[in-house]
């Protein structure tokens, strides 16, 4: 970290940070920046997140991390394989995230893409039938609990309608709440017990025609609190994105003040993330149960694990050869 950024985490006492891959070079530096971040604010179990799904939203990479396949290549194996699957995987990885510090997955997706929607979900998902997303997310949750990481559900309530890509524009989805119910909703629903869970900056027309999710207490207090019943640590998606409008300051508000217990903002940008500390509250009574409950199941959820026992049946699973630094011909 430069002198600048620790002064500012210094004052600021952000809840937590979130890595990309530009932060992540290779194991013995990136170990030395989380050990940093946390002496930084102090707090030696400031959790420390990353976006790390497998396929092409993957932070760490070859050669000093393995490669794991996208969501819809697990997907696509057949019951009760799938699901197997999908639970080593997320052992395997939370195993490479714990042993840098890292304590907090973004998986699993359990957004349902449509035919016309836009890309940036596509194989990221392990499907587009409700129950069996719901089945395999539920594994991947299972998984990243077992090596001590904590899952975030995403980007609830659904982001795979979507036909613009939320990192530019914003979404708008006009079907009708009948239909998301049915749909869309009901992955999170399945899985409402998890400990996070991270916004869509969306527009669902027939719940709040005018705000986002991120932006909107309707959506979160009557979709996401009571329909789907989730009631862990709601962070919203980044906040910088290309979905949202206004200052980063009014972002941040908007986002905390419409129910997200935390805002998330991810490029980096010393000016940006100057105004959100600025901007952004105290953590709520309700915000703090809910993460000190979270971090109570991750540290009660660690299982012992033979790491070559697990990589060998993972690579069967998928019919491929697993080797040091990816998977994979």
């Amino acid at each position: 970290m430069s002198a600048e950024e620790r002064r500012l985490f210094a004052a600021a006492d952000p809840f937590g940070f979130v890595l990309f891959r530009r932060n992540c070079k290779d194991p013995d530096q990136l170990r030395a920046l989380v050990d940093e971040m946390r002496d930084a604010v102090g707090r030696a179990d400031a959790p420390v997140l990353i976006d790390q799904e497998g396929g092409r939203v993957a932070r760490l990479q070859p050669p000093h991390w393995r490669r794991y396949p996208a969501a819809g290549r697990i997907g696509a194996l057949p019951d009760p394989m799938a699901a197997e699957a999908a639970r080593l995987g997320a052992r395997l990885i939370a195993d490479d995230l714990a042993a840098l510090g890292i304590t907090v997955d973004a998986v699993p997706v359990l957004d349902l893409p449509v035919s016309d929607a836009d890309p940036v979900i596509g194989d990221r998902a392990y499907g587009s039938e409700p129950g069996r997303v719901a089945r395999l997310g539920r594994a991947v949750c299972e998984g990243m609990l077992a090596g001590g990481v904590l899952p975030i559900i995403k980007h609830i309530p659904g982001h795979g309608r979507a036909q613009v890509d939320s990192h530019r524009d914003l979404p708008r989805v006009e079907s009708s709440r009948e239909t998301l119910v049915a749909s869309d909703f009901a992955p999170f629903r399945a899985l409402s017990a998890m400990p996070w869970a991270m916004t869509a900056h969306i527009v669902y027309a027939a719940i709040d025609p005018d705000a986002p999710a991120t932006f909107s207490p309707a959506v979160i207090d009557d979709v996401i609190r009571k329909h789907i019943g989730f009631d862990g640590v709601l962070i919203s998606d980044d906040i910088s994105m290309g979905a949202l409008q206004g200052s980063l300051a009014e972002r941040t508000q908007r986002a905390l003040g419409a129910g997200c217990d935390l805002a998330l903002h991810c490029n980096g940008v010393m000016a940006e993330m100057e105004e959100v500390a600025d901007a952004a509250s105290a953590l709520s009574a309700a915000a703090q149960t809910r993460l000190a409950r979270a971090e109570a199941l991750r540290q009660r959820s660690l299982e012992a694990f033979d790491r070559p026992a697990a990589e060998a049946r993972f690579a069967e699973l998928l019919g491929e050869t697993l080797v040091a630094g990816r998977t994979g011909a």
